[in-house]
């Protein structure tokens, strides 16, 4: 009887394997070849960006800023540090550390990052701007402490008005069948 449950429990996981393969299979037959992008400070947009990277079978690529954020970087409460003189200067553009990218090869591309003071991050910019994204369809996500998506999505639509932004959604504590169920949703869009 052992050997039987066993051989059937064998069975489902290979099955449900085969149908997560399938499914990114077909993302990339019928020509969505999703590039999920993201920079995470913290490792909680990593976690969000690795998701949907295995969801839809996704190629996943992480933003790297040439110089790491600290913590101290990354404290809002003080006025001089990094992040807040960087999210203060709306020219800001920090460095990347790779920019080799070929871009050209996906037309769907998540793109992630953490809010910081209400809008994406500046590198976010430094990425948008060191690739040509026309053409593809832009997907935010992000994660948060407290602030929502829309606002960040709105001024990334307006620094850049030639792109083919999606609404996009906050994955803050998303389980993965939401997750599932959202890419599935925007994949279906196209």
């Amino acid at each position: 009887m052992n050997k039987i449950i066993l051989t059937l429990a064998a069975v489902m996981t290979m099955s449900l394997a085969a149908c997560a393969q399938d499914e990114g299979e077909k993302n990339m037959q019928s020509g969505n070849k999703p590039l999920v992008v993201y920079f995470s400070a913290t490792g909680t947009t990593a976690k969000a960006a690795r998701t949907i990277a295995e969801i839809t079978g996704g190629t996943l690529y992480e933003i790297v800023p040439q110089q790491a954020y600290t913590a101290a970087d990354l404290d809002w409460n003080d006025s001089q540090s990094r992040s807040s003189a960087e999210m203060n200067n709306p020219r800001a553009r920090p460095a990347l550390k790779d920019t080799k990218l070929d871009a050209a090869a996906y037309d769907v591309i998540f793109i992630g990052y953490p809010i910081w003071w209400n809008q994406a991050p500046r590198i976010i910019n430094t990425f948008i701007e060191s690739h040509d994204l026309k053409d593809m369809t832009l997907v935010p996500f992000a994660t948060s402490g407290g602030s929502g998506i829309s606002n960040s999505v709105n001024e990334l639509k307006k620094a850049y008005p030639d792109l083919e932004w999606q609404n996009g959604r906050l994955l803050n504590g998303a389980s993965r069948n939401a997750i599932r169920d959202w890419v599935s949703d925007v994949m279906k869009e196209r």
